[in-house]
């Protein structure tokens, strides 16, 4: 099995980065025991005019693991106050998703 990577990238506003930081850093994420989950990190990006970009951006063992995860009472825990936080984030999360090679 290849491992696998899950990247979210949202573009915040501006002057509203802390606030982010701040409700990924208090987020309960459910993550810890999830079979095939490796690793996790928020990664922020450049700011150009409209916002600043960060990512979300998860190691699994697998595609599959990160799609079982997808399926369960964890993932839907996580993501239970997906839209509370207006003004803050610009749109919705553009998922990318990759298979390791090398």
């Amino acid at each position: 099995m290849k491992k696998y990577i899950a990247m979210n990238r949202f573009k915040i506003s501006l002057g509203r980065e802390d606030d982010f930081e701040e409700i990924w850093r208090n987020r309960e994420t459910h993550l810890e025991g999830v079979k095939g989950f490796r690793q996790f990190n928020l990664i922020k990006g450049s700011s150009n005019d409209g916002y600043t970009l960060y990512a979300s951006h998860s190691v699994w063992e697998s595609k599959n693991y990160f799609e079982n995860w997808k399926k369960s009472e964890a993932f839907r825990a996580t993501h239970k106050s997906g839209g509370q936080h207006q003004g803050i984030y610009l749109g919705h999360p553009e998922f990318e998703g990759f298979e390791v090679v090398l």
